[in-house]
Protein backbone atom coordinates (compact mmCIF):
# COMPACT_ATOMS: atom_id res chain seq x y z
CA UNK A 1 0.00 0.00 0.00
CA UNK A 2 1.77 3.60 -0.78
CA UNK A 3 1.08 4.85 2.99
CA UNK A 4 3.80 2.33 3.55
CA UNK A 5 5.89 1.79 0.50
CA UNK A 6 6.27 5.80 -0.30
CA UNK A 7 7.93 6.07 3.17
CA UNK A 8 9.66 2.71 3.26
CA UNK A 9 10.05 1.24 -0.07
CA UNK A 10 8.63 -2.18 -0.22
CA UNK A 11 8.90 -5.41 -1.70
CA UNK A 12 6.77 -8.52 -2.42
CA UNK A 13 7.33 -12.32 -4.25
CA UNK A 14 4.62 -13.26 -6.23
CA UNK A 15 3.88 -15.67 -9.24
CA UNK A 16 0.81 -16.38 -11.41
CA UNK A 17 -1.35 -19.41 -11.71
CA UNK A 18 -3.08 -21.52 -14.19
CA UNK A 19 -6.56 -20.19 -13.12
CA UNK A 20 -7.87 -17.34 -15.47
CA UNK A 21 -10.55 -14.57 -15.55
CA UNK A 22 -11.98 -14.29 -19.20
CA UNK A 23 -12.97 -11.35 -20.67
CA UNK A 24 -14.90 -10.77 -24.26
CA UNK A 25 -15.22 -7.68 -25.72
CA UNK A 26 -16.46 -6.21 -29.06
CA UNK A 27 -18.37 -3.60 -30.69
CA UNK A 28 -22.23 -4.49 -30.24
CA UNK A 29 -24.23 -3.91 -33.54
CA UNK A 30 -26.62 -1.21 -33.99
CA UNK A 31 -29.73 -3.97 -34.38
CA UNK A 32 -30.85 -3.68 -31.04
CA UNK A 33 -32.82 -1.49 -28.73
CA UNK A 34 -30.04 -1.00 -26.17
CA UNK A 35 -26.42 0.60 -26.73
CA UNK A 36 -24.60 -1.98 -24.52
CA UNK A 37 -24.41 -5.56 -22.93
CA UNK A 38 -22.42 -6.14 -19.78
CA UNK A 39 -22.69 -9.86 -18.69
CA UNK A 40 -21.49 -10.92 -15.25
CA UNK A 41 -23.11 -12.08 -12.79
CA UNK A 42 -25.91 -9.94 -13.93
CA UNK A 43 -27.44 -9.49 -17.57
CA UNK A 44 -27.07 -5.30 -18.21
CA UNK A 45 -29.02 -4.19 -21.59
CA UNK A 46 -28.25 -0.05 -20.73
CA UNK A 47 -28.27 2.76 -23.32
CA UNK A 48 -25.60 4.86 -21.62
CA UNK A 49 -22.05 3.43 -20.19
CA UNK A 50 -22.84 6.62 -17.17
CA UNK A 51 -25.75 3.64 -16.23
CA UNK A 52 -23.62 0.61 -15.88
CA UNK A 53 -23.68 -0.93 -13.02
CA UNK A 54 -20.70 -2.45 -13.00
CA UNK A 55 -17.93 0.19 -11.60
CA UNK A 56 -15.01 -1.30 -12.94
CA UNK A 57 -16.69 -1.69 -16.78
CA UNK A 58 -18.53 2.03 -16.24
CA UNK A 59 -15.02 3.84 -15.05
CA UNK A 60 -12.72 1.32 -17.40
CA UNK A 61 -14.91 2.96 -20.47
CA UNK A 62 -14.63 6.40 -19.04
CA UNK A 63 -11.36 6.50 -18.76
CA UNK A 64 -10.37 4.72 -22.09
CA UNK A 65 -13.13 7.71 -23.55
CA UNK A 66 -16.23 5.74 -24.53
CA UNK A 67 -18.71 7.64 -21.96
CA UNK A 68 -19.89 9.28 -25.22
CA UNK A 69 -21.94 6.25 -26.15
CA UNK A 70 -21.39 6.44 -29.80
CA UNK A 71 -20.08 3.29 -30.14
CA UNK A 72 -21.67 0.04 -28.49
CA UNK A 73 -20.00 -2.35 -26.80
CA UNK A 74 -20.58 -6.03 -25.66
CA UNK A 75 -18.52 -7.20 -22.69
CA UNK A 76 -18.57 -11.00 -20.96
CA UNK A 77 -16.79 -11.66 -18.22
CA UNK A 78 -16.51 -15.68 -17.08
CA UNK A 79 -13.86 -16.61 -13.96
CA UNK A 80 -12.51 -19.45 -12.66
CA UNK A 81 -12.30 -18.81 -9.33
CA UNK A 82 -14.81 -16.57 -7.57
CA UNK A 83 -14.80 -12.92 -6.64
CA UNK A 84 -13.66 -11.86 -3.04
CA UNK A 85 -11.65 -14.61 -2.43
CA UNK A 86 -8.08 -13.21 -2.57
CA UNK A 87 -7.05 -14.21 -5.65
CA UNK A 88 -6.78 -10.85 -7.22
CA UNK A 89 -10.02 -11.54 -9.35
CA UNK A 90 -10.72 -7.94 -9.21
CA UNK A 91 -7.05 -6.45 -10.14
CA UNK A 92 -6.85 -9.49 -13.02
CA UNK A 93 -10.35 -7.77 -14.58
CA UNK A 94 -9.32 -4.64 -13.96
CA UNK A 95 -6.18 -5.41 -16.18
CA UNK A 96 -7.53 -7.78 -18.09
CA UNK A 97 -10.24 -5.02 -19.53
CA UNK A 98 -7.74 -2.41 -20.00
CA UNK A 99 -5.75 -4.56 -22.30
CA UNK A 100 -8.70 -5.83 -24.34
CA UNK A 101 -9.97 -1.71 -24.50
CA UNK A 102 -6.44 -0.84 -25.76
CA UNK A 103 -6.40 -3.57 -28.24
CA UNK A 104 -10.19 -2.76 -29.83
CA UNK A 105 -9.09 0.68 -29.97
CA UNK A 106 -5.76 -0.14 -31.39
CA UNK A 107 -3.61 1.69 -28.89
CA UNK A 108 -0.39 0.14 -27.62
CA UNK A 109 0.19 -0.63 -24.18
CA UNK A 110 3.26 -1.80 -22.42
CA UNK A 111 2.30 -4.75 -19.60
CA UNK A 112 3.71 -1.51 -16.91
CA UNK A 113 1.48 0.67 -18.53
CA UNK A 114 -1.48 -1.86 -18.41
CA UNK A 115 -0.56 -2.34 -14.05
CA UNK A 116 -0.47 2.04 -13.98
CA UNK A 117 -3.64 2.40 -15.17
CA UNK A 118 -5.23 -0.85 -13.42
CA UNK A 119 -3.95 0.98 -10.36
CA UNK A 120 -5.30 3.80 -11.02
CA UNK A 121 -8.78 2.64 -12.08
CA UNK A 122 -8.79 0.73 -8.78
CA UNK A 123 -7.35 2.97 -6.32
CA UNK A 124 -7.86 6.69 -7.50
CA UNK A 125 -10.98 6.46 -9.63
CA UNK A 126 -12.97 3.67 -7.61
CA UNK A 127 -11.53 4.65 -4.38
CA UNK A 128 -10.91 0.74 -3.29
CA UNK A 129 -8.22 0.23 -0.76
CA UNK A 130 -5.85 -1.58 -2.64
CA UNK A 131 -2.27 -2.63 -2.70
CA UNK A 132 -0.64 -2.53 -5.87
CA UNK A 133 1.17 -6.14 -6.62
CA UNK A 134 -1.93 -7.75 -7.70
CA UNK A 135 -2.33 -5.42 -11.16
CA UNK A 136 1.53 -5.94 -11.67
CA UNK A 137 1.41 -10.01 -11.17
CA UNK A 138 -1.70 -10.02 -13.84
CA UNK A 139 0.09 -7.80 -16.31
CA UNK A 140 3.45 -9.66 -15.70
CA UNK A 141 2.59 -13.12 -15.28
CA UNK A 142 5.18 -15.72 -13.76
CA UNK A 143 7.24 -15.77 -10.89
CA UNK A 144 8.19 -12.38 -10.01
CA UNK A 145 10.10 -9.63 -7.27
CA UNK A 146 8.23 -6.54 -7.17
CA UNK A 147 9.77 -3.79 -5.89
CA UNK A 148 7.74 -0.37 -5.29
CA UNK A 149 9.72 2.99 -4.69
CA UNK A 150 8.76 6.42 -3.56
CA UNK A 151 6.73 8.40 -5.63
CA UNK A 152 4.76 5.13 -6.66
CA UNK A 153 7.71 3.51 -8.76
CA UNK A 154 7.34 -0.09 -9.59
CA UNK A 155 10.17 -2.31 -10.70
CA UNK A 156 9.44 -5.56 -12.03
CA UNK A 157 12.39 -8.68 -11.23
CA UNK A 158 11.79 -12.16 -12.58
CA UNK A 159 13.00 -14.68 -10.29
CA UNK A 160 15.31 -17.31 -12.21
CA UNK A 161 14.18 -20.15 -10.47
CA UNK A 162 15.74 -23.58 -11.39
CA UNK A 163 12.78 -25.33 -12.92
CA UNK A 164 13.08 -28.43 -11.11
CA UNK A 165 13.73 -26.47 -8.28
CA UNK A 166 10.52 -24.65 -9.24
CA UNK A 167 8.53 -28.40 -9.97
CA UNK A 168 9.13 -29.23 -6.37
CA UNK A 169 8.05 -26.24 -5.30
CA UNK A 170 4.62 -26.14 -6.91
CA UNK A 171 4.20 -29.52 -6.05
CA UNK A 172 4.43 -28.81 -2.40
CA UNK A 173 1.90 -25.97 -2.43
CA UNK A 174 -1.91 -27.01 -1.89
CA UNK A 175 -4.82 -24.30 -2.12
CA UNK A 176 -7.93 -25.23 -0.28
CA UNK A 177 -10.96 -22.75 -0.63
CA UNK A 178 -13.08 -21.95 3.03
CA UNK A 179 -16.31 -21.15 0.80
CA UNK A 180 -16.06 -17.45 2.88
CA UNK A 181 -16.04 -14.04 0.97
CA UNK A 182 -15.59 -10.50 1.56
CA UNK A 183 -14.92 -7.36 0.62
CA UNK A 184 -11.40 -6.91 0.66
CA UNK A 185 -11.28 -3.32 0.54
CA UNK A 186 -12.67 -3.06 3.67
CA UNK A 187 -9.88 -5.76 5.56
CA UNK A 188 -7.51 -3.30 3.56
CA UNK A 189 -8.78 -0.04 4.85
CA UNK A 190 -8.44 -1.82 8.73
CA UNK A 191 -4.53 -2.49 7.54
CA UNK A 192 -3.86 0.76 6.40
CA UNK A 193 -5.37 2.91 8.97
CA UNK A 194 -2.83 0.85 11.11
CA UNK A 195 0.35 1.62 9.11
CA UNK A 196 2.82 3.60 11.68
CA UNK A 197 1.19 1.20 14.68
CA UNK A 198 2.54 -1.92 12.55
CA UNK A 199 5.75 -0.71 11.49
CA UNK A 200 7.99 -2.82 13.48
CA UNK A 201 5.74 -5.77 11.76
CA UNK A 202 5.83 -5.18 8.50
CA UNK A 203 9.78 -4.45 8.67
CA UNK A 204 9.72 -7.68 9.78
CA UNK A 205 7.98 -8.98 6.96
CA UNK A 206 9.75 -6.86 4.41
CA UNK A 207 12.73 -8.65 5.62
CA UNK A 208 11.05 -12.16 5.06
CA UNK A 209 11.01 -11.29 0.93
CA UNK A 210 14.84 -11.20 1.29
CA UNK A 211 15.28 -14.27 2.73
CA UNK A 212 12.04 -15.82 0.76
CA UNK A 213 14.27 -14.60 -2.47
CA UNK A 214 17.66 -16.28 -1.41
CA UNK A 215 15.98 -19.53 -0.41
CA UNK A 216 14.28 -19.69 -4.07
CA UNK A 217 17.64 -19.34 -5.90
CA UNK A 218 19.47 -21.64 -3.59
CA UNK A 219 20.10 -25.21 -3.58
CA UNK A 220 18.93 -25.53 0.26
CA UNK A 221 16.04 -27.61 1.50
CA UNK A 222 12.68 -25.76 -0.09
CA UNK A 223 11.73 -26.69 3.87
CA UNK A 224 13.02 -23.15 5.18
CA UNK A 225 10.52 -21.64 2.64
CA UNK A 226 7.67 -23.71 4.25
CA UNK A 227 9.06 -22.47 7.47
CA UNK A 228 8.87 -18.61 6.18
CA UNK A 229 5.36 -19.02 4.99
CA UNK A 230 4.39 -19.97 8.84
CA UNK A 231 6.41 -16.88 10.19
CA UNK A 232 5.05 -14.41 7.64
CA UNK A 233 1.20 -15.76 8.71
CA UNK A 234 1.92 -15.13 12.35
CA UNK A 235 3.27 -11.66 11.31
CA UNK A 236 0.42 -10.96 8.91
CA UNK A 237 -2.19 -11.87 11.41
CA UNK A 238 -1.31 -9.34 13.58
CA UNK A 239 -1.76 -6.26 10.77
CA UNK A 240 -5.48 -5.91 11.81
CA UNK A 241 -8.25 -8.18 13.86
CA UNK A 242 -9.87 -9.11 10.19
CA UNK A 243 -6.99 -11.05 8.77
CA UNK A 244 -7.98 -14.32 10.61
CA UNK A 245 -11.09 -15.31 12.31
CA UNK A 246 -11.68 -17.96 14.70
CA UNK A 247 -12.62 -20.45 11.40
CA UNK A 248 -9.57 -19.73 9.65
CA UNK A 249 -7.40 -19.75 12.99
CA UNK A 250 -9.20 -23.44 13.41
CA UNK A 251 -8.43 -24.41 9.59
CA UNK A 252 -4.49 -23.40 10.15
CA UNK A 253 -4.41 -25.57 13.22
CA UNK A 254 -5.45 -28.64 11.33
CA UNK A 255 -2.83 -28.09 8.71
CA UNK A 256 -0.58 -27.67 10.37
CA UNK A 257 -1.64 -30.41 13.13
CA UNK A 258 -1.44 -32.97 9.88
CA UNK A 259 2.11 -32.04 8.26
CA UNK A 260 2.38 -28.68 6.80
CA UNK A 261 5.16 -26.51 7.60
CA UNK A 262 3.69 -23.26 6.75
CA UNK A 263 0.76 -21.23 4.76
CA UNK A 264 -1.48 -18.27 4.79
CA UNK A 265 -4.64 -16.95 4.13
CA UNK A 266 -4.41 -15.26 0.54
CA UNK A 267 -4.92 -11.64 0.05
CA UNK A 268 -6.06 -8.91 2.44
CA UNK A 269 -7.44 -11.73 4.43
CA UNK A 270 -10.62 -12.86 6.35
CA UNK A 271 -11.65 -15.49 3.98
CA UNK A 272 -11.43 -16.94 0.83
CA UNK A 273 -8.97 -19.15 -0.23
CA UNK A 274 -5.64 -20.59 2.15
CA UNK A 275 -2.37 -21.62 0.81
CA UNK A 276 -0.29 -24.37 2.34
CA UNK A 277 3.23 -26.06 2.03
CA UNK A 278 2.87 -29.53 2.65
CA UNK A 279 5.65 -32.49 1.94
CA UNK A 280 4.36 -35.11 -0.09
CA UNK A 281 4.12 -37.73 2.43
CA UNK A 282 1.78 -35.91 4.34
CA UNK A 283 -0.85 -34.59 1.61
CA UNK A 284 -3.39 -37.45 1.40
CA UNK A 285 -3.76 -36.81 5.10
CA UNK A 286 -4.20 -33.06 4.89
CA UNK A 287 -6.51 -33.53 2.15
CA UNK A 288 -8.74 -36.01 4.69
CA UNK A 289 -8.27 -33.69 8.05
CA UNK A 290 -9.61 -30.76 5.56
CA UNK A 291 -12.84 -32.87 3.56
CA UNK A 292 -14.90 -29.73 4.41
CA UNK A 293 -13.20 -28.01 2.27
CA UNK A 294 -12.78 -27.73 -1.47
CA UNK A 295 -9.14 -28.38 -2.50
CA UNK A 296 -7.82 -27.10 -5.38
CA UNK A 297 -5.38 -28.49 -7.47
CA UNK A 298 -3.41 -25.39 -9.76
CA UNK A 299 0.24 -24.99 -11.46
CA UNK A 300 2.40 -21.68 -11.97
CA UNK A 301 1.53 -20.28 -15.07
CA UNK A 302 3.84 -17.56 -16.76
CA UNK A 303 1.25 -15.53 -18.63
CA UNK A 304 -0.05 -12.09 -17.60
CA UNK A 305 -2.80 -11.19 -19.70
CA UNK A 306 -2.84 -11.81 -23.07
CA UNK A 307 -5.10 -11.62 -26.23
CA UNK A 308 -6.66 -14.92 -27.09
CA UNK A 309 -7.96 -13.66 -30.31
CA UNK A 310 -8.66 -11.10 -32.47
CA UNK A 311 -10.24 -11.10 -35.74
CA UNK A 312 -8.94 -7.04 -36.13
CA UNK A 313 -11.62 -6.02 -38.21
CA UNK A 314 -13.65 -3.15 -37.57
CA UNK A 315 -17.35 -4.35 -37.19
CA UNK A 316 -20.25 -1.70 -36.71
CA UNK A 317 -17.50 0.86 -35.38
CA UNK A 318 -19.50 4.49 -36.82
CA UNK A 319 -23.24 4.09 -34.64
CA UNK A 320 -24.21 7.43 -34.76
Amino acid sequence: YPSWFEKYKGSVISTTIDKYLYLSVRYLPPFFSHRHRIVWSKVELVNKVLKVQHPLIREGLKMMGYDNDKIGFDIHYQSDLPARSGMGSSSAFAVGLLKALHEISKKSISKKGIAYKAIELERDILGEYVGSQDQVAAAYGGFNRINFKENHKIEVNKINVDKTRLSELDGKLMLFYTGLSRFASEIAESIVKRTDQNRSLLLNMQNIVDEANSILISKTNLSDFGELLDESWHLKRKLSESVSSPKIDEIYKIAKENGALGGKILGAGGAGFMLFYVDQKHQIKIREALRNLLYVPFKFSNSGTRIIYNDNKDKFIKIS
